[in-house]
């Protein structure tokens, strides 16, 4: 997205701070100056570097040529041509590196491939924590912040078999069904992601401010405005696209008919992500938009082996140096033996008799963990003797 032009007369020491804090200078500084300018949200982001190609190259268009582009109108073009001016991107880039948080652009190799997938992925992320290859395989859980006991049950649960099968959690940290969802992958030892509509400094509810910290811990805090952002109303919706963008699929365990959760489930449908419901009550409020999600078409849930078996395959394959890589979130339900059948099967044809000697299983074994492996379509069979994994 940089063209690597030089446009800040900026001094050593100030690049030296931005190539610390994430990206290198220029590039962070234009991209980060860009998604501060008020009025350029995700889609007219998107329109501007469309038409420019980069935010460096928005900069230094005339104001004629930014009113081409399609929600630019004579203030938000006055915006952007003092922006220079008017936002100071050196001082957010010294909060950064003071409190520990990366800013990573989307030009950048840490940027979340997942989230590229979006039609309106932002162009900077702010992070407290860390964000690691295996984050590639993440369910989203959220729900009303009017949960009953039932609903945190549910989410407490199902976050915290999702972390012990090594999915990463994603939620919004608000109160209710996503603190649940957070404090149930913490409690299995897992990863979790909380996405933030206020800045990483600022947590919002102010009484998270503890399980924030322990999500930095174990996983990332993410935003996508400065981090002293204050959270304001329209931002949560725009906060809602970036928690089904970093998932798979996104779980909606409590939810009245006008609850947030079901901007999330529209959002992740609109970006191909799978949409899943717990039933709840059929005398519960809370449980309104759950059943109208299921008779709408979203998946059922009540263990997550309802979730796992409907993930198609992952773009890449996701794990670490320390873990074993996972294509297809179904393989953490498999039992050892699968695991090593699996493991011996090749995404080119694969006789049994080779399976069979790589993983050290016996014939008839092998057989038939071929069989539970076709039904949970982590492989295909090519021939009667020839099999290839998906």
């Amino acid at each position: 997205m940089c063209t690597g032009k030089e446009n800040d007369a900026n001094d050593a020491e100030n690049r030296d701070e931005a190539d610390s804090a994430g990206g290198n200078g220029d590039c962070l500084r234009d991209s980060l100056r860009l998604s501060m300018v008020p009025g350029v949200g995700p889609r007219i982001r998107q329109s501007l570097l469309e038409r420019f190609g980069s935010p460096d190259e928005v900069f230094a268009a005339s104001a004629g040529e930014l009113r081409e582009v399609s929600g630019v109108g004579p203030k938000l073009a006055h915006h952007i041509l003092t922006a220079r001016e008017m936002l100071d991107v050196e001082r957010e880039i010294g909060v950064c590196r003071d409190n520990g948080i990366e800013i990573i652009t989307d030009s950048d190799d840490k940027f979340p491939s997942i989230l590229r997938e979006i039609h309106d992925p932002p162009s900077v992320l702010f992070l407290r924590g860390e964000l690691k290859e295996q984050d590639a395989m993440a369910v989203g859980i959220v729900g009303t912040r009017h949960a009953t006991q039932y609903g945190l049950r549910q989410a407490r649960r199902l976050a915290g078999s999702l972390a012990r099968a090594g999915v990463t959690v994603v939620s919004g940290l608000a109160r209710g069904v996503d603190a649940a969802a957070h404090r149930g992958a913490l409690e299995a030892g897992g990863r979790t992601i909380g996405v933030l509509a206020s800045g990483v400094l600022n947590i919002y509810p102010p009484e998270h401010d503890e399980l924030a910290e322990e999500i930095t811990a174990s996983g990332a805090l993410v935003s996508e405005t400065p981090p002293n952002t204050q959270p304001m109303a329209g931002m949560f919706p725009q906060r809602n696209r970036l928690i089904s963008g970093l998932s798979l699929g996104v779980i909606i365990v409590e939810a009245a008919k006008r609850s947030g959760a079901l901007i999330t489930a529209r959002l992740a449908g609109e970006q191909g992500r799978e949409v899943f419901a717990v039933p709840g009550h059929v005398d519960s409020r809370t449980s309104q938009g759950c059943h109208q999600l299921l008779r709408d078409g979203a998946k059922l849930v009540e263990t997550i082996d309802d979730v796992l078996e409907e993930l198609g395959p992952l773009a890449d394959a996701a794990g670490g140096e320390e873990t074993p890589e996972v294509r297809h979130p179904a393989e953490l339900m498999l039992n050892d033996m699968e695991q090593q059948v699996l493991s011996a099967i090749k995404s080119e044809a694969t006789t049994i008799d080779e399976i069979v000697a790589a993983s050290g299983v016996p014939v008839h074994r092998v057989l038939s963990t071929i069989s539970v492996l076709e039904m949970r379509r982590l492989v295909r069979r090519l021939s009667g003797t020839t099999v290839a994994r998906k």
